[in-house]
């Protein structure tokens, strides 16, 4: 199983580094987020039957700290250690690159990661497949769709559990 005292501990990172953000599309603080993609990964412990649930949990909870925030590898290692900042760097998008390449880049190097960082990504997009922000055009809605039904196909190997709960968020989708 998973240790409370370090997801206590990521939580609380993660909640002061998002502080200030919000939900897309609503007034909710960012952290919704992130514990939701967390949640996910804890629901499904039991069937994942994860080498290291921790890193699977903690990944889960900063999956997005250096994507959108100041936060550093650094900062994520030497709070976390190696495996955890590798694994949030690998979900984290290379915002060097333009944006038809971020996600295939993202899954492939996922895809040189453990399984705990492919559960995350599933999880992730899980978390992120309810209503649509109410400004996004249907050209976008579709599109994420189609991403979705990407990562599924990429990464769904890695735990069928929840493959199959992102293709039923994937069929109830709006678009």
């Amino acid at each position: 199983m998973y240790s409370p005292d370090a997801y206590h501990r990521a939580l609380v990172f993660a909640a002061g580094k998002h502080r200030e953000q919000k939900f897309p599309g609503s007034d909710l603080p960012y952290l919704v987020h992130v514990v939701t993609v967390a949640s996910e990964v804890i629901a499904h412990l039991p069937r994942l039957a994860l080498d290291d649930p921790d890193l699977g949990v903690v990944c889960a909870l900063l999956h997005d700290t250096i994507e959108d925030t100041a936060t550093t590898y650094a900062e994520v290692a030497e709070s976390f250690g190696a495996a955890v900042a590798d694994g949030v760097a690998a979900l984290s998008k290379d915002p060097s690159l333009p944006k038809e390449r971020k996600m295939p880049d993202t899954l492939e190097r996922i895809q040189r990661s453990r399984r705990e960082i492919w559960v995350v990504k599933l999880a992730d997009r899980i978390a992120n497949m309810d209503a649509p922000p109410h400004y996004w055009t249907q050209e976008k809605r579709l599109s994420y769709r189609e991403e979705a039904a990407l990562i599924a196909d990429t990464l769904g190997s890695a735990a069928p559990v929840l493959e199959a709960r992102l293709r039923e968020r994937i069929a109830a989708y709006p678009v």
